[in-house]
């Protein structure tokens, strides 16, 4: 095997693919890359852990073709280090020499006929806009559980109806919900997966120089769930195994109905609370007062350090105060893209419901939707 391709490019492939490598792989063969070069002008990596797998395909002067399969990690350091010239790859023996002007590094080989075959892709399920896609993502993945020991809720339910997908997260204390359109296979398409949150975060994050993203599920059985899931975007092709388990109903914690509700400029929100936030300690919440025209953020109390600030607010209902972590506060608040949020209540002990608003008068924006449990205080 023997190829040439641009450092930036290279780097870029390496690093991409070398982010699905287990931090502890069961088998040796598992912290490698593999390289395949094809005499076509492409250069493919890729790298498979069980759970997740990433492939990337980018062009390169091809002499000779082959496979090799090298230390995943230490070619991604190498690369990032390498000079700004271009980079020559060549096998020999058992070793890969890498070249690039005066630097030149060796590397061991591994086996690759024990490597692994990649699950293949599934057949499309539709496409979505990966700008689209990515702000999605971003706007769920904030609520879902980062404790392994509770799989099911570290995960993101994807769920697929025709032309809408929605996608769910929830850690118990918040939940996001945030619904998109995208461009079925198939309009009758109705489906459902459990697609862990950091996948989902990691692959809108890398494809959104794509114009569009291909999403694939894999049914496990003729009538059973969703248990593979693939995308592919610009050359690169990841898949992982869905989380299994039945997603609890959560959907009905969002109320039918409220009684209450203010509408505040969302970044003032944002700079109010964070200041605040400054004297609560740690599991301490930050209290809020609506009333007329107005909501008072405080934090602190006695004899500890304390902090309140008034911000202007279109208030609709009987007064309320509440109370939240300032940091799931803070996470709802900064996944709006609209001037103003809306902050609905039914009562100042059930959990309240951000949603976004263009304007200050106008209705609020339901696509996307956070909804926040409160924490009892002092009163």
């Amino acid at each position: 095997m023997k190829f040439r391709v641009e450092r930036d490019v290279l780097t870029e492939a390496v690093t991409w693919t070398a982010r699905s490598l287990p931090t502890r792989p069961p088998v040796p063969v598992l912290a490698g890359v593999r390289l395949e070069a094809s005499t076509e002008g492409t250069l493919t990596l890729s790298s498979f852990d069980y759970e997740v797998s990433a492939r990337s395909q980018t062009p390169a002067e091809v002499e000779v073709d082959g496979v090799v399969l090298v230390s995943g990690r230490l070619l991604a350091d190498i690369c990032k280090a390498l000079p700004a010239k271009p980079v020559e790859v060549e096998l020999d023996g058992s070793k890969v020499v890498l070249t690039c002007g005066a630097s030149r590094f060796t590397l061991l080989t591994m086996p690759v006929d024990d490597y692994p075959a990649l699950p293949a892709l599934p057949e499309l399920t539709g496409s979505i806009d990966a700008d689209v896609f990515a702000e999605a993502v971003a706007q769920v993945t904030i609520a879902a559980s980062r404790d392994e020991t509770l799989p099911l809720l570290t995960g993101v339910r994807v769920e697929i109806e025709g032309e809408k997908m929605t996608l769910l997260a929830t850690d118990r204390y918040r939940l996001a919900l945030r619904e998109l359109a995208w461009h079925p296979a198939s309009p009758s398409v109705s489906t459902a997966a459990l697609v862990r949150a950091r996948t989902l975060s990691d692959v809108a994050k890398s494809m959104t120089s794509a114009g569009q993203v291909d999403v694939a599920l894999a049914a496990d059985g003729a009538s059973g769930p969703a248990a593979l899931v693939g995308f592919e975007a610009g050359g690169r092709r990841t898949t992982s195994l869905l989380v299994e388990g039945d997603y609890p109903p959560v959907r009905r914690l969002f109320p039918d109905s409220t009684t209450s509700y203010a509408v505040v400029a969302t970044q003032q929100l944002i700079d109010a609370a964070r200041r605040v936030s400054l004297v609560a300690e740690r599991n301490t919440p930050v209290r809020m007062s609506f009333s007329e025209g107005q909501v008072v953020l405080e934090a602190g109390q006695g004899d500890d350090a304390q902090a309140s600030e008034a911000l202007e607010a279109s208030f609709t209902g009987e007064d309320i105060t509440t109370a939240f972590n300032p940091f799931y506060l803070l996470d709802g608040l900064g996944a709006l893209t609209t001037p103003f949020v809306r902050m609905s209540f039914t009562h100042p002990s059930k959990p309240a419901v951000m949603t976004g608003q263009a304007e200050l008068e106008g209705d609020d924006e339901s696509a996307f939707r956070y909804l926040l449990m409160p924490i009892r205080f002092a009163g």
